[in-house]
């Protein structure tokens, strides 16, 4: 039993980091899975029919896809295409290109909040089941149950907010993310956004917060029902 005062105390801030660290973890797994999925960037161009809209093949799509991937994952810099523009002309432009490596910076931070939550929450377990055995099984649960819960919840505001203006968070997330104004493109020249329209964006907002969603629930539904499988033994 925990009995002194800032003992208790730093658990609980322990308890709390956790809780944060599940939908940190979560989000930015999902994000990641996006970011590297092929899948996801094909169903685009296939919905918004972006070969008719570029006059690019559906191949040499496929192509940039992997190619963004790749320039994504990798150190090199600038993004390097062979795919190149109906009028034979780089893919990107400067200004594109410049976005592009704003986008691989962001893209790379959540990297780091995908490794750093699973660290803390590989110790937390680690480290209070070594310190108290047993009786952390119910703190755990209280957990991960706390950090579903908090996963639906953030999530439920968001998609709330996007259903009622996506538009606004979509612009609001590029002057909060990105200080220069690399990301403001001409939808009729510049192929970035040609290929990447906002629909694109929506539909894989989507996708993360469905996983994040179902993966949430899973997983607190697991710690549920335990947690209320330990209290009926008393």
């Amino acid at each position: 039993m925990i009995e002194r005062k800032p003992l208790r105390i730093l658990v609980a801030l322990l308890v709390v980091i956790f809780i944060l660290c599940i939908p940190a973890f979560l989000f930015s797994s999902n994000l990641r899975w996006a970011v590297n999925s092929v899948g996801l960037y094909e169903y685009g161009f296939n919905k918004y029919e972006i070969s008719e809209a570029t006059g690019i093949s559906d191949e040499d799509l496929r192509v940039a896809a992997r190619q963004l991937i790749h320039y994504f994952n990798s150190k090199e810099e600038p993004i390097q295409t062979t795919v190149l523009t109906p009028q034979g002309d780089e893919l990107f432009n400067q200004r594109e290109v410049d976005h592009l490596k704003d986008v691989k910076g962001l893209i790379r931070l959540y990297y780091h909040v995908q490794v750093v939550a699973l660290g803390y929450i590989a110790a937390f377990v680690v480290g209070g089941f070594i310190w108290q055995r047993k009786r952390f099984l119910s703190l755990l649960l209280r957990g991960v149950v706390g950090g579903s819960i908090l996963t639906v919840a953030l999530l439920v505001v968001i998609g709330l907010a996007a259903l009622v203006n996506f538009d606004w968070i979509f612009l609001w997330f590029h002057r909060l993310f990105f200080t220069s104004d690399t990301w403001v493109f001409n939808p009729a020249t510049d192929y970035l956004i040609m290929m990447f329209p906002a629909g694109f964006f929506y539909d894989a907002a989507l996708f993360i917060a469905g996983a994040n969603v179902a993966e949430a629930l899973v997983i607190g539904g697991i710690g549920g029902y335990f947690m209320l499988r330990r209290r009926a033994r008393g």
